[in-house]
């Protein structure tokens, strides 16, 4: 009965982000994690409600709960898992983001120098994940305010050497690789601006 319950609670917070019905989800998912905690869930379902919580919690504009969300389960999964478990790299990489969304880019570029060099090791080089963090570590770099000619340079280079691995892995018209190549070319613009007199 419980199992059915928590199954329920699940889909139907998932049907209501769908559905882009993010408010209410938001109130499903609060209350399932509620319930969990209450009825001592194990680790591992508490982090995947907590995953989907942080989720909602962005998608209304509450995106400093929402990484709060995600550092938790970060830590979680680390507990849980170990470093180099795929899960708790991408509950990294995810945290990292939302860092990067708040605008805290020391934060995010010292979690991602952290973890790229485990998923290299663990997952692999042209893995999407691995790609993804590097991706990641750009842009914290070049989007900072206070970012230094050193810090576009080596924004460009990474960027650079992720676009050449997502073409050659997933073909230059996937989406990610078109992505990749747009940031690139921001980034690109960003260090010229710098280098060019009299433009910054």
């Amino acid at each position: 009965m419980l199992t059915h319950r928590r199954l329920a609670m699940q889909q139907l917070g998932n049907g209501l982000s769908a559905a882009g019905h993010d408010e209410d989800a938001l109130t499903v998912e609060e209350a399932q994690l509620s319930m969990e905690r209450r009825l001592g869930a194990p680790l591992d379902t508490m982090l995947h409600v907590q995953m989907n919580l942080a989720i909602s919690y962005s998608a209304v504009g509450r995106d400093e709960e929402g990484s709060n969300m995600l550092r938790d389960v970060y830590s979680g999964r680390l507990k849980l898992y170990g470093e180099e478990h795929e899960d708790t790299l991408r509950a990294a990489y995810n945290y990292a983001t939302s860092l990067t969304v708040l605008q805290r880019f020391e934060e995010a570029r010292s979690l991602l120098r952290r973890i790229i060099p485990v998923a290299r090791r663990a997952i692999g080089e042209n893995q999407g994940l691995t790609l993804d963090m590097r991706w990641a570590y750009a842009e914290a770099l070049y989007k900072a305010d206070g970012a230094t000619l050193d810090d576009l340079r080596e924004a460009v280079t990474t960027l650079e050497d992720v676009a050449r691995i997502s073409r050659r892995v997933l073909g230059g018209a996937h989406p990610i690789a078109k992505g990749i190549e747009r940031r690139l070319r921001l980034a690109q613009a960003a260090l010229r601006a710098r280098e060019t007199p009299g433009t910054g």
